[in-house]
């Protein structure tokens, strides 16, 4: 039976405040905000405690122009800009940290395949009220990655073998049509230009991080895939291939340094061979890429051989 990590005597608990340990940096905003002590948190979700708090939305503070009165017949005369909408900024900016921190987790394994995390407690560790981490796991229960627990908090998603073996073969079908596309009419300067992202694979696999690779790969893939023009393949496959980073259940963590390194140099092999217009070498190493995502896969064989 698994335990909430909102309890402090399950053994959830502690693994809930351990797991993410990427802080939430406060924007400028939220240093220099005031307003009331006796609040705890302002609208966005960061903590007040120790610090000044927010200004109400709406009331003005110093240092921001005054809302302009009433129109008055007269000559036009430009007026200061409208202040911009900081709170809102700041908000935005706090769920994606978080929601960025909790995908390296589900990277790494940190968050745990079967374990329940109540976003109070996360929050605690994120130095975060419990509302952006409770938004940014509602995103990730739209990925698929966690499902809402009622009263308790959300469930990392179990994944077995026979999934992940699923997802990888849904990424071949989906991008190594593409790949061999573009192999024929995409030019060598314009491969030439993605050496960078390759090489940031190769030095995130060198640095044996997980979750630094998953993006690295991700940023990679989906500048290839951006050469065809058509965005919703850069999102459809992208999504795939963030969940096909996930871990399976039973996993203490995501791939070894030596199998990320491997991969990475298949990045900058297949941009060698496209700026050389090797279409043979290309099928080979993109047949190779694939393959290593899911070896036992028939169709993505039959897939490089008939395009």
């Amino acid at each position: 039976m698994k335990h909430s990590a909102q309890g402090a005597a399950g053994p959830g608990a502690g693994t809930a405040a351990a797991a993410v340990r990427i802080p939430v940096q406060p924007s400028a905003a939220d240093v220099a905000r005031d307003g009331s002590r006796g609040r705890s948190r302002d609208r966005d979700g960061m903590r007040g405690a120790g610090e000044p708090d927010g200004a109400v939305r709406g009331e003005h503070t110093h240092g921001e122009p005054p809302a302009p009165g009433p129109s008055v017949p007269g000559p036009s005369v430009p007026g200061p800009a409208a202040p911009r909408p900081r709170t809102l900024v700041q908000r935005s900016s706090v769920r994606g940290q978080v929601l960025d921190a909790l995908r390296a987790a589900l990277a790494t394994g940190e968050l745990r395949p079967g374990e329940v995390y109540s976003a109070p407690v996360l929050g605690e560790r994120f130095g975060v009220s419990a509302t952006p981490v409770r938004e940014a796991m509602q995103q990730l229960a739209l990925e698929g990655a966690v499902e809402v627990v009622p009263n308790r908090g959300f469930r990392v998603v179990e994944r077995g073998d026979r999934e992940l073996a699923e997802l990888a073969e849904v990424r071949a079908l989906i991008e190594v049509p593409v790949w061999l596309r573009l192999a024929r009419t995409v030019p060598a300067e314009r491969w030439a230009e993605l050496r960078p992202l390759a090489e940031g694979t190769a030095r995130a696999a060198s640095s044996g991080c997980p979750a630094a690779y998953a993006e690295a790969d991700r940023a990679f893939h989906r500048a290839v895939l951006a050469l065809a023009g058509n965005e919703e393949l850069v999102r459809i496959a992208g999504d795939v291939h963030r969940r096909a980073q996930w871990p399976p259940a039973g996993s203490p963590a995501a791939r070894g340094r030596a199998d990320l390194v491997a991969d990475a140099h298949e990045h900058t092999a297949l941009l060698d061979a496209l700026i050389a217009g090797d279409p043979d070498a290309v099928r080979a190493l993109v047949g190779q890429h694939f393959a290593g995502a899911r070896r036992d896969s028939g169709v993505l064989g039959l897939w490089v051989l008939g395009l």
